[in-house]
């Protein structure tokens, strides 16, 4: 009957989950962890009944003397059958086994079981009975062959199974990758995506290839617990080999059973949240295509609005769904919640404030899209404004990425933005002598004005005297114009248009510098009367 149920792969797996499940039901007494307190009394692997022990004898030291006394009765004798004896001792119930004494029940133990020690030491005396009669039984000539036959029929079972691992891996693994390339490259042609069919197929063979040796590392493991198990003196060590990796396999079956209801309020969470999601992107795409109207909405708010709202809603989901997470009441999961917390609180300061700078970029409204700024020394447009960093296409064309945070804190001039229905104000300044007639000097000035493109005649350009230098008057052409995206051409042609009048005025321009008088001084002597084209006097 033994060698049957060592044929039984699942019985090993029942027995390993009973093991478990008995273990629960002594796990909780907080003195079974002491070895000076209990002990358990194990011959062959199997453990028999637990012993109490004191600070003169510990648990683990009276249990082995029990365990040699019982491997002693046992091969004393070859007999099927044994003499049990319980009677009165100074201390308990003394249990004899054809005549000599194995151990002794005592009041500790029999409080500890919460029994009788009468009760006690009659089920002790049972499990010592059917101890010896099983480990003659393993070491007798029949249970050796039923042993050794086990044993080989295993090892003739891994062997086919190890020759078909090796020698069929590789066709079976092919096989599999030409099946896979052969329906991914339908599938390539069917939607005409950019499918690597290859590609995919390498990476689920290679899925597979692992799961295969996982399994045969698995089938090797049991087949050594297996033999093992066959022969009565390697029970222990089959025991053992089980204890580390099955009694783990089946704390994590159980974690998992006890946390279905954890997991299908996650599932119920994320379910919900995934539907509000939807919600909030159906809403503002409604919103970006104009079916709904939001008054004083822009519509360059619409997409972070959206993924604000997004944010804040898994933000919202998580809290829920924290005390459902597997470990989260644990200390080791609290103490890494909040390691990752400093982490990223120490190393995102500047992420942080580039984060928060882009959403007042975005809804303080100085700097929308397509607008031409200046920051620092940097002009260009607009592009796109990002949570953290804002893009602008410089006049050279050049892309320049400005973290929100810089925008946030820097001046910003933005040519853009109407601030009356003049428009821009344009401005350059010349210096000329103080010899010159002023009123000539405004007249060619508002002359090179009007001949500029793209500077406005309505609002007409004035003239200011921006200051007295030492050798000059340094003269402020001004003009409106309502094309601040070509304000560099502007300038450019109205600096050109204003050397152009003077050239054909005979009038010296005094700016940047000026070195010495000529000769002659050179003095105003008689008023200008002359007329230009746009001025009159």
């Amino acid at each position: 009957m033994r060698a049957l149920t060592l044929w039984l792969l699942p019985l090993l797996f029942s027995c390993t989950f009973a093991l478990a499940q008995s273990e629960e039901i002594l796990a909780p007494a907080e003195e079974r962890k002491d070895p000076e307190f209990i002990a358990p009394v194990i011959v062959d692997g199997e453990e028999l009944f637990v012993v109490r022990g004191s600070s003169a004898l510990p648990a683990t030291e009276r249990a082995r003397k029990i365990e040699e006394r019982i491997a002693q009765v046992a091969d004393a004798s070859a007999k099927a059958s044994v003499q049990l004896e319980i009677s009165d001792a100074e201390f308990g119930k003394m249990i004899r086994v054809d005549g000599q004494m194995v151990t002794i029940t005592t009041q500790a133990d029999a409080e500890h079981e919460q029994m009788a020690i009468e009760v006690l030491a009659g089920l002790q005396s049972e499990a010592i009975e059917a101890a010896i009669l099983q480990y003659r039984d393993a070491r007798s000539n029949e249970g050796r062959v039923d042993s050794a036959m086990v044993a080989f029929a295993w090892t003739a079972v891994f062997a086919l199974a190890s020759y078909a691992f090796f020698a069929k891996r590789r066709k079976l693994l092919n096989y599999i990758r030409q099946n896979l390339e052969k329906r991914a490259e339908g599938v390539e042609e069917a939607t005409k995506s950019i499918l690597r069919s290859r590609a995919i197929a390498s990476i689920i063979v290679y899925t597979i290839h692992i799961l295969m040796w996982v399994l045969f590392l698995f089938f090797f493991y049991y087949y050594l617990s297996l033999v093992l198990l066959s022969f009565a003196e390697t029970q222990g060590i089959a025991q053992i080999l089980l204890k580390y990796v099955s009694e783990p396999l089946v704390s994590v079956v159980l974690a998992i059973v006890e946390y279905i209801p954890n997991l299908i309020m996650l599932a119920i969470i994320a379910a919900v949240t995934r539907l509000g999601i939807r919600g909030l992107d159906l809403f503002f795409d409604n919103v970006q295509s104009g079916a709904f109207q939001l008054k004083d909405f822009e519509d360059h708010w619409i997409a972070p609005t959206k993924m604000l709202c997004r944010a804040l809603l898994i933000v919202i989901a998580l809290v829920f769904a924290y005390p459902y997470i597997p470990g989260s009441d644990s200390r080791a999961f609290q103490g890494l919640t909040i390691l990752a917390g400093i982490m990223v609180s120490l190393g995102s300061n500047t992420v942080v404030s580039n984060m928060m700078a882009g959403l007042f970029v975005i809804y303080r409204r100085s700097t929308n899209v397509g607008d031409r700024i200046q920051v620092g020394d940097k002009i260009g447009d607009v592009t796109e404004i990002k949570l953290m960093e804002t893009l602008i296409k410089s006049i050279k064309n050049e892309m320049i990425s400005i973290p929100n945070a810089q925008l946030l804190n820097s001046e910003v001039v933005n040519y853009s933005r109407k601030v009356d229905g003049r428009g821009l104000l344009v401005h350059t300044t010349v210096g000329i002598g103080y010899e010159e007639p002023p009123k000539k000097i405004k007249a060619m000035l508002i002359e090179a004005a009007y001949r500029t493109q793209g500077l406005r005649k309505n609002p007409e350009p004035f003239v200011l005297w921006a200051q007295l230098a030492d050798y000059a008057i340094n003269y402020e052409i001004n003009a409106y114009t309502s094309r601040g995206s070509s304000l560099p051409k502007i300038l450019s042609d109205l600096r050109e248009n204003i050397v152009d009048v003077f050239n054909e005025n005979g009038t010296q321009i005094m700016t940047p510098s000026y070195i010495a008088d000529p000769p002659e001084p050179k003095v105003s002597t008689e008023d200008w009367d002359g007329k230009l084209a746009h001025v009159s006097e």
